[in-house]
């Protein structure tokens, strides 16, 4: 019998070849009923190697128990003849586990991970088993089958981080060998034509084929289809505000994993008809996720925000907690700060909320209805006057901003429009306007009020583009220190790219604002020497070349100062020069003899006189901001350049980002603390220098009038007993708290190109002089215009170093 041969070579092969086969198509059954095998008998093979028959089963297939065993043509003819006559299918595959998978990892294990693909088109892909080779997935899936003579291609393959996934085996799934209606359980071997030799394994699965009729076809695409209309419609539906959602972390949640002591939580929104997910924390009770998400508030809908939970389990995941948000209670353009404890469960919730971006013209933040109270502010001019300052030592400003409108904006729409809306970012705090459809000039006209925390602190105002699923595309942003701020000056700002270094895409695009602040400079100068808050949300720096080597540069010139100091030294000590070592030599004798501690902070103030001096005699006036003045850095086309680059290597370049990427930041921090050291006595922040100023005279006294051994003393008490008194006190050092609040040569280049007047006839020839001259690897130099002199040609330099 025809069949009966097939049969016997398939199981020769599997003899030879240690239960592996060489044909891709072929799935072995452990209870295969197929029409087939009801003709020619069960296909377990027996002890003695040949096949065992069964008592013939009822077919599904009518008529084809009698063909004769020689007509395998007429077999496959009637075969596809009965399946061509139901028009449509649904197939259900239960992928239960795998077995004797091959090794990938060098521990001997894999990650094996499974798709499943129809023409080339990803039907569904498994979770990642983790350092397993027999692994169990127990998932299961059901899709549509419009051919069922379209074969199924099953790959399996290792997860690797940051690298390409290793191909562990193929199989492949011929659907017109199934028994319609029926489980089909099936193991299929593994394989790998570039390796015919090697056992890659088995896999086993659970196929039933469904037939359906063509009422069962209509109905399953009118659903789809009515889903799809629900979906647009609710996405095109004009929403009312928006809430914007910062997830931080959680505290002592419950331990749903009893193995552990731990859970894999995540955490589940729903708002309305809107939902979101958050990541996986793995193995943690107090969970940080720092994710943002943003909800829909629409007039009519639910105003009820419902969050819950869950551990992440294999089979079923388990509920953590829940709690209920009731959004009607909460003032609009307002962020709140709130720890949510779970219901039904235990622990809490870390969540910054903001309802915003208000599209009612009858709220607070309209600006065309909006009337100046005068009383008002003379509130809060009252609140915030000097001799008020110790009555609330955490509230130092009051910020108001008024947003116009923007034009110039590039088009980020195939019609040549853009959806723009405004997002204004002061620390934590975020508020947003409304959308403006369909227009490249908007007018939002809002007006929104920020408590300022710290007066070091920089407003940064970004312009998006709404797309319809409520997806964002940057269009420009402008950030605006508050120290630079001019009350009650309405003025255009140039919107920048998202490195605050060249213009954003579009005809030049600017915003008109009107900013004021009025704050306390007692207040502002305690909280200055207090830690910085920590901004939860922030863009995490990945490992880029240009970013590596212009931090090494950064540092290389501090560097350099230290070798010429260390050669002075050096150069002393061994008497190069009689006259300068002998005169050092004197000078230290001198030093020694006549030192006191009060010195060292004398020695401060004489180099900020010296830089107050030469500040004063060269007579550089405190330039203006004029957003309208530009750069003409443009790294468009390196990041083109990185975009073009195969995917594979940007993969690969992945498994090495942790560590670059540490070496990277830490480079950055060190330059940008000692260039804030530099600047902190070049009066680049005159309100923090006057900072640093009355403390080094607070400390020449104190020092000049207390012995330094008390001082010691009270030193190494205060760190001994300052865990006893205050329990709960975080750990600072004022200095470098002081420090972090004066910009590095980075922020001072970008303030400077933005604050180059373009009213004067000098300003002009300096933007004129900078863009005809000065490329972006001379900007550090701006900052010292006696450095440009020296240094005539810095790329020379740099090559020459």
């Amino acid at each position: 019998m025809s069949h009966s041969v097939v049969y016997s070579f398939h199981h020769n092969n599997n003899n030879n070849n240690s239960k592996c086969l060489n044909n891709n198509s072929v799935a072995k059954g452990k209870k295969h009923d197929s029409p087939l095998s009801r003709t020619c008998g069960d296909t377990t093979s027996s002890p003695g190697g040949s096949p065992k028959p069964r008592a013939p089963t009822p077919g599904v297939l009518a008529g084809l128990d009698l063909l004769p065993l020689t007509s395998s043509d007429e077999i496959s003819r009637r075969r596809e003849h009965a399946l061509r006559q139901h028009s449509f299918f649904q197939l259900r595959i239960y992928l239960r586990r795998g077995h004797g998978l091959v090794a990938m990892d060098k521990n001997g294990l894999s990650d094996p991970y499974v798709k499943f693909k129809v023409g080339g088109r990803l039907i569904y892909k498994s979770r990642t088993i983790y350092r397993d080779l027999n692994p169990v997935w127990d998932e299961s899936f059901t899709v549509p089958i419009e051919d069922p003579f379209l074969p199924i291609s099953i790959k399996v393959f290792d997860y690797d981080w940051g690298l390409q996934d290793d191909f562990m085996g193929s199989a492949t799934l011929d659907l017109s060998t199934l028994d319609i209606g029926r489980n089909n359980d099936l193991t299929l071997a593994l394989q790998d034509p570039s390796r015919p030799e090697i056992c890659l394994g088995e896999i086993y699965i659970t196929a039933t084929l469904y037939p359906k009729t063509q009422e069962d076809k209509e109905q399953y695409f009118q659903k789809n289809s009515r889903i799809q209309d629900v979906n647009k419609r609710l996405k095109s539906q004009i929403w009312s505000s928006v809430v914007t959602i910062v997830l931080i972390e959680g505290k002592n949640l419950l331990a749903c994993d009893p193995e552990t002591g731990t859970s894999d939580p995540y955490v589940k929104f729903r708002l309305g008809n809107e939902k979101y997910k958050s990541r996986i924390i793995w193995r943690s009770l107090n969970p940080r996720w720092l994710e943002q998400l943003d909800l829909h508030l629409y007039d009519d809908g639910d105003q009820q925000l419902e969050i819950t939970v869950w551990d992440k389990d294999r089979t079923r995941d388990d509920y953590i907690g829940r709690c209920v948000i009731n959004l009607m209670e909460m003032e609009r353009e307002r962020t709140y700060n709130l720890w949510q404890e779970l219901e039904d469960g235990a622990g809490s919730l870390h969540l910054l909320l903001t309802i915003s971006g208000t599209t009612a013209s009858e709220t607070i933040s309209d600006l065309t209805t909006y009337e100046q109270n005068y009383r008002e502010k003379e509130n809060l001019l009252n609140r915030y006057v000097w001799h008020r300052t110790f009555h609330n030592l955490k509230d130092v400003g009051h910020l108001t901003v008024k947003v116009f409108k923007a034009n110039g904006l590039a088009a980020a729409d195939i019609g040549g429009k853009s959806d723009p809306f405004c997002v204004l970012e002061l620390g934590n705090a975020r508020l947003q306007t409304q959308t403006e459809y369909k227009t490249l000039t908007p007018q939002w006209n809002k007006i929104f009020t920020f408590n300022v925390k710290d007066i070091n602190n920089v407003l940064e105002i970004i312009v998006f583009d709404e797309d319809r699923d409520h997806k964002v595309e940057f269009l420009g942003k402008v950030a605006i220190p508050l120290l630079r701020i001019r009350n009650g000056e309405k003025r255009w700002y140039a919107l920048k790219d998202k490195k605050l270094r060249s213009r954003a895409k579009g005809n030049s695009p600017q915003i008109l604002l009107e900013l004021s602040i009025i704050w306390n400079p007692i207040r502002a100068c305690i909280r200055t020497l207090n830690p910085k808050e920590e901004k939860f949300m922030q863009t995490e720096m990945k490992f880029k070349r240009q970013v590596f080597v212009r931090n090494v540069l950064r540092l290389k010139v501090f560097l350099m100062h230290f070798l010429e100091i260390g050669k002075f030294f050096q150069d002393c000590f061994e008497w190069e020069s009689t006259v300068q070592s002998f005169a050092a030599l004197v000078v230290w004798l001198i030093l020694c003899y006549y030192f006191q501690p009060w010195m060292l902070p004398v020695g401060g103030l004489l180099i900020f006189l010296k830089q107050y001096v030469i500040c004063q005699l060269s007579g550089t006036p405190q330039v203006p901001w004029d957003e309208l003045a530009d750069s003409d850095i443009d790294e468009e086309d390196e990041d083109d350049k990185e975009k073009e680059e195969k995917k594979s290597l940007k993969e690969r370049l992945l498994a090495i980002q942790e560590v670059t990427q540490g070496v990277q930041n830490a480079i950055g921090k060190i330059a940008s603390l000692l260039e804030s050291i530099k600047n902190m006595f070049n009066f680049a922040v005159p309100y923090l220098s006057w900072i640093a100023i009355s403390l080094l005279l607070i400390a020449t006294c104190v020092l000049y009038l207390i012995p330094i051994k008390y001082l010691l003393m009270l030193w190494a008490t205060n760190k001994f007993l300052r865990r006893i008194f205050r329990p709960h006190v975080v750990p600072n050092n004022e200095v470098l708290d002081l420090l972090s609040r004066i910009p590095d040569d980075e922020m001072l280049t970008y303030i400077k190109l933005l604050g180059v007047s373009l009213s004067t006839h000098l300003g002009r020839l300096s933007v004129i002089r900078w863009y005809l001259q000065l490329d972006y690897k001379d900007l550090k130099l701006l900052s010292s215009p006696d450095s440009a002199d020296r240094r005539p040609h810095p790329k020379k330099k740099h090559k020459a170093s």
